[in-house]
């Protein structure tokens, strides 16, 4: 049991280690929901950057990079909850929230070239699958997710279900791998099962007017600084001290480095509380050139999982980060942001795919040796980019494979030699060879060891609690730490958990919002139905 919950919130120190979407939001809940004073709250970043993996960098004369995007969806309940009271980057008249639902009322997501083989789409009129495949998708979404533990994919469907249409979407919709945990997708089946009839076209998704980096982050790190909060940056945890009795768990003390200097310690008072972010997917990555290759890191560069590894030790509530973080081979993809002072390749990705920027979503050429996907959001991206400058990122499911016009790994690739697959691919190389002779074509590629970490086999148990079981004073929040139902990989993972921390550790008159769940209803299941036995 959880102590007496915090009803002196203006006495309150608060620290929360790491500056994604998670501490962000159990910020913005600490000082709207429980009252505690801003100048009280300390973000404890260990990099240059807030946000994590939403992120949006660079600029034309360098190169933008984006390392990945994060999709949204109506029912997000938390995360526009979260964003309903923030104002939007560029116009403190409307809120994030309205903002992201004007611009998808008017950007609509109906993908026309979601999949291509031979160059050519893709008819998606049918999933594809056998009558043994669909009889097992409807026996997972139905089986008890206590008996999943440590099971693949591929432990539950066969072969032929890898070659199915239905998979094709699914592995580059949400990046998950043969070998990724049955049972997150399980909750995913369940937890987005409204949006099953439209998945070959990405209906019902939606997104931000620019990248996730300003259009989110920046709207949240701008209002907790105008409440005072402290975002200190270049600061690693690197231990966390527990008193540890029977029937309660207290974090006593913080050891951390600032900018490179010795090790200090910050002790935790009785009025104090901590936040951990646990684990991180986009911990140590690096970023290539458009001559060179990123490099591979290791566990050993990653402070969030050395953290983690450490306070495991010492409670077995506190989760098992190895099962996650321990096998970077199965864990890694890359992905790639290109940019262009020229708008010939966006110009015939408008006619070739039918879509206009920002309409169509993920283009996955199901035939490439590395699985290649590409996103073309809407232009601009970055909110000072010119008009004349185009941006796009991408990302390969299988890096460590040859690709089947450039003779290298993926993982090898700088981004000129990425791009060049990309060319082949669409059998535009000579259109495009002019403007990268020219010098208006930059690429990025980046290497992430830890991207699908989330994705991997796991136990009940392995993911801590948000409120481990005699927690008085700190929370586990993010993707790491265990929520049931919702779907990991998701910006709504993360707020909801820093909702169920906040409103766990500190008196509110609010409670956590439910989650969205579309699978009881029975028109949802008819329609869903009639999908798969399309």
């Amino acid at each position: 049991m959880l102590k007496g919950k915090n009803n002196n919130p203006k006495d309150a120190r608060v620290y929360l280690i790491g500056s994604g979407i998670a501490s962000l939001a159990s910020a913005t809940y600490l000082i709207n929901d429980a009252g505690v004073l801003g100048g009280n709250i300390h973000i404890l970043e260990q990099n240059e950057m807030v946000g994590g993996a939403l992120d949006g960098a660079g600029d034309a004369a360098n190169g933008f990079t984006i390392r990945g995007g994060r999709m949204h969806e109506a029912h997000f309940v938390c995360y526009w909850d979260l964003l309903s009271t923030v104002p939007s980057y560029d116009n403190p008249n409307i809120t994030v929230t309205e903002e992201c639902f004007e611009f998808s009322s008017r950007f609509i997501s109906h993908a026309q070239a979601r999949l291509l083989k031979d160059r050519k789409k893709m008819d998606l009129s049918s999933f594809g699958l056998s009558l043994k495949d669909r009889m097992l998708l409807t026996k997972l979404a139905f089986t008890p997710e206590t008996s999943l533990d440590n099971i693949r994919i591929d432990d539950w469907f066969d072969r032929p279900f890898f070659e199915s249409n239905y998979w094709f979407l699914w592995t580059t919709m949400f990046a998950f791998q043969k070998w990724s945990s049955v049972a997150i997708m399980r909750r995913y089946m369940r937890r987005f099962i409204h949006l099953l009839p439209e998945m070959p076209y990405l209906g019902g998704i939606m997104r931000s007017k620019y990248n996730q980096y300003h259009s989110v982050v920046m709207p949240l790190k701008r209002q907790l600084q105008e409440r005072g909060v402290h975002f200190d940056m270049q600061t690693q945890v690197i231990d966390i001290d527990f008193k540890l009795s029977n029937d309660q768990k207290t974090a006593t003390a913080l050891h951390l480095i600032e900018s490179g200097d010795k090790e200090h310690t910050i002790p935790l008072t009785d009025n104090d509380y901590l936040f951990i972010t646990n684990g991180s997917i986009t911990e140590s990555t690096d970023n290539g050139s458009w001559d060179s290759a990123p490099l591979l890191k290791s566990k050993s560069s990653s402070g969030s999982w050395l953290l983690w590894d450490k306070i495991a030790k010492k409670d077995k509530a506190f989760g098992n980060p190895g099962v996650f973080s321990d096998d970077i081979d199965r864990q890694k993809w890359y992905s790639f942001t290109a940019t262009l002072k020229d708008s010939s390749f966006h110009d015939y990705m408008e006619n070739f795919s039918g879509n206009v920027d920002g309409t169509g979503g993920l283009v996955t050429f199901t035939d490439s040796n590395w699985l290649l996907s590409i996103v073309i959001a809407r232009q601009p991206h970055f909110p000072d980019q010119e008009k004349e400058v185009k941006v796009f990122w991408g990302y390969g499911l299988y890096p460590d494979k040859k690709g089947n016009h450039i003779n290298k790994k993926m993982s090898e690739c700088s981004g000129k030699e990425i791009l060049e697959e990309l060319w082949f691919h669409l059998n535009i190389q000579d259109l495009m060879k002019p403007i990268i002779e020219s010098g208006k074509v930059n690429c990025i590629p980046v290497a992430m060891p830890f991207i699908d970490s989330l994705f991997m086999p796991y136990a009940l148990g392995d993911r801590p609690a948000v409120l481990p079981e005699g927690s008085t004073n700190f929370a586990f929040v993010g993707q790491f730490s265990e929520l049931p139902k919702d779907c990991v990989f998701t910006v709504e993972y993360s707020v909801r958990s820093a909702q169920t921390a906040v409103y766990g550790l500190f008196e509110t008159t609010k409670e956590v919002l439910p989650v969205y769940n579309s699978i009881y209803q029975p028109s949802v299941l008819l329609k869903a139905l009639a999908a798969i036995n399309r």
